[in-house]
């Protein structure tokens, strides 16, 4: 049975977040949305939590990986091979939505034909403790300015499937950025629609947290995957750095 948003989300050893980011999905005020969870072979009890969900709620759907992968981009890949929307959003198994999420981007996205939307989001620790450290970023993206810094933040995402075409997530560092740009790349412009509509979950320990692999990966994006000349690459390494800096202090 088809439905009108997928929603993706990749989840590994999620155990102690992946319910509660179940939750805030089907709290959503828009009703016709299917979930499809991809496990990337966790070693907790993720599996068996979404797995409940699946049982009472059929728009919740489980698929596992083949194998471990050590990123979200097979898992994202698997789930828009399985999305049935029109519209894909992407919200990861440790973060939140607030109810109204689907309804606001799908209401602005539709009144203005707009093909990819996105939103503000909040901060919260591990814990769930929420500080009022929200990021707003900018209010339209295109390919030229995504490439200063990613405004697009995926847990606030949503494009329509003619929008991504047959654009897939890399396996590389920074993989959400560079499916961005692919998208942007085909002449598509991002519109947030300025308003808070999720958490963020600060991990313990991240990818994120790593500033060297965020820099190399930032950098493998724009020169390798991008093709940038050498000298807009330093310039734009330059913006990335300083705009990402803003962004670490909220």
């Amino acid at each position: 049975m088809s439905a009108y948003i997928s929603i993706v989300t990749p989840c590994y050893n999620a155990g102690k977040t992946i319910a509660m980011t179940i939750e805030s999905v089907i709290a959503q005020t828009f009703s016709d949305w299917e979930m499809l969870i991809v496990d990337d072979c966790s070693t907790d009890n993720s599996a068996e939590i979404i797995k409940e969900y699946t049982k009472k709620d059929a728009r919740v759907k489980y698929f596992q990986t083949p194998a471990p992968s050590g990123s979200p981009s097979m898992p994202r890949n698997i789930g828009i091979e399985n999305a049935s929307g029109k519209y894909i959003a992407f919200l990861d198994a440790d973060d939140v939505w607030f109810n109204d999420k689907l309804r606001k981007e799908l209401d602005f996205a539709e009144r203005n034909h707009y093909q990819v939307v996105y939103s503000y989001y909040e901060k919260m620790d591990w814990d769930g403790k929420r500080n009022n450290r929200v990021v707003k970023t900018t209010p339209v993206s295109t390919y030229r300015s995504l490439l200063k810094s990613n405004a697009i933040p995926c847990l606030t995402s949503m494009v329509s499937r003619e929008a991504i075409g047959e654009t897939r997530f890399k396996h590389i560092l920074q993989e959400d950025f560079c499916f961005w740009l692919d998208i942007l790349k085909k002449g598509y412009k991002a519109y947030n629609i300025c308003e808070l509509t999720a958490l963020y979950r600060e991990a313990k320990v991240s990818r994120s947290s790593n500033k060297i692999d965020m820099f190399k990966g930032y950098w493998g994006v724009i020169r390798k995957q991008q093709n940038i000349n050498l000298p807009s690459c330093c310039f734009y390494m330059i913006t990335y750095t300083v705009l990402g800096f803003l962004k670490y202090l909220k």
